[in-house]
């Protein structure tokens, strides 16, 4: 008789059971492929950005003092000494009641501490400019190594790379990044009543959704996907596969056959192909409960629920979080990192003991947080998912949720 065993155990020991895998290696690769991907050691500023103080806009760079008092109906007039070059820093300094022309991103002369916007001034003629408002000191002026100072840490290891870090690492001239190699996961999907998408069905047999929603899920966390198939539930064709997904990858999720059924082999190919090594089979989570983590070395195989939506669940909620950490993800399961607030519909019952993470829509308001309202429907429906914004986490030491209550939400993706 086939071994099995089943024993839950909360959502935060499976996590600490994720983090346990180690980040894919450290690899240096040029800026433009680095997008997305995160970074695998500090970086540091070589130089003060900007490296002089230069001008937010089109105008006239002055000294403050002398524009104390300047109104519409009481302006000032400033002798106009010199036009600025943008391309490189001015010659000349500034003398008291001179100023200089100036466009967006020039240099400051030495002498000048702010600049006026060509809206508030008035050419006089070729020599002499009238300003109509008073400014403080560095009005309008990018300071010397504002945005970073030379030998300043500016980027931590562990931070993924948008296009507004792209560009400040480009800024700085880091034409070459360390970052952590993009994860490559593998999808393989079981059971004998699944075929392909293409296939006709009939009773009995469903297609293939989730080596396809899975695939693109793990896809949205940055992983290179590789997807092996539909399996049928026997044993020796999973363990072929298995093996042959854990030589190519650094993840394998497997959906289908996670239960203790008669006919699931899942559990009995983990175990051969990982030598042993589940370190989880049962979660207090609803949906999601039959969930298994195994590791062959270093290396993690996931064992999801056949069941499409309670797949999705358990991909949204642990698994596009773990892909972000084995990337290197400093942050990636870090509690609110991807949540906003919104207030409950209705009450909302739940067992003490799991963590239930319920399906809601979002009603939005003309004033205040949006209302997060519970879907209706059975938990195998597609629609129940296809409804929904996102989900509500019930902690596992809660009775449930109240009507009127603020909830975090995190987002479907």
């Amino acid at each position: 008789m086939k071994e099995t065993f089943f024993q839950v155990i909360p959502v935060r020991e499976c996590i600490q059971v994720l983090q346990g895998f180690p980040p894919t290696p450290a690899l240096t690769v040029d800026l433009e492929e680095a997008a997305h991907m995160v970074l695998a050691e500090d970086v540091a500023a070589s130089e003060d950005l900007p490296l002089t103080h230069r001008s937010c806009v089109d105008g006239y760079a002055l000294k403050a003092r002398d524009t104390f008092g300047a109104t519409e109906s009481n302006p000032g007039y400033l002798d106009l000494a010199f036009a600025i070059d943008i391309h490189k820093p001015p010659d000349s300094g500034l003398k008291s009641g001179q100023c200089a022309k100036i466009p967006t991103g020039g240099c400051l002369p030495e002498g000048a501490d702010a600049v006026i916007m060509v809206e508030h001034t008035l050419e006089m003629g070729p020599n002499t400019v009238e300003v109509r408002k008073s400014l403080p000191p560095w009005e309008n002026v990018m300071l010397r190594g504002e945005d970073a100072a030379k030998g300043q840490r500016v980027l931590s290891a562990g931070t993924r790379l948008n296009t507004v870090r792209i560009g400040l690492l480009a800024a700085l001239g880091c034409s070459r990044v360390s970052v952590h190699r993009r994860v490559v996961a593998g999808v393989i999907s079981t059971g004998d009543e699944v075929v392909e998408v293409s296939r006709p069905t009939r009773p009995g047999l469903v297609r293939d959704v989730n080596s396809h929603a899975l695939a693109a899920l793990a896809g949205l966390s940055g992983a290179k996907v590789r997807r092996y198939g539909l399996v049928r539930d026997e044993l020796p064709l999973l363990t072929e596969k298995l093996a042959l997904a854990l030589t190519e990858c650094d993840v394998v999720l497997m959906s289908g056959g996670s239960s203790v059924g008669s006919r699931d082999h899942t559990l009995e190919a983990i175990r051969r192909v990982c030598s042993g090594r589940v370190l989880v089979h049962g979660l207090a989570m609803s949906p999601g409960k039959p969930t298994i983590v195994a590791a062959a070395r270093d290396k993690a195989v996931v064992g999801l629920p056949g069941q499409v939506t309670s797949a999705q669940v358990v991909m949204q909620v642990l698994m596009l979080p773990f892909v972000a950490h084995l990337g290197g993800a400093g942050d990636a399961f870090r509690v609110g990192w991807n949540r906003f607030p919104a207030i409950l519909s209705r009450n909302i019952a739940s067992c003490q003991g799991r963590t239930d993470f319920v399906r809601v829509s979002l009603e939005h308001r003309d004033s205040g947080l949006p209302l997060a309202v519970p879907v209706q429907g059975k938990s195998g429906l597609l629609k129940t998912l296809l409804k929904a914004d996102g989900l509500v986490e019930i902690p596992e030491n809660s009775a449930g949720l109240n009507a009127g209550q603020e909830v975090l939400v995190r987002p479907l993706r």
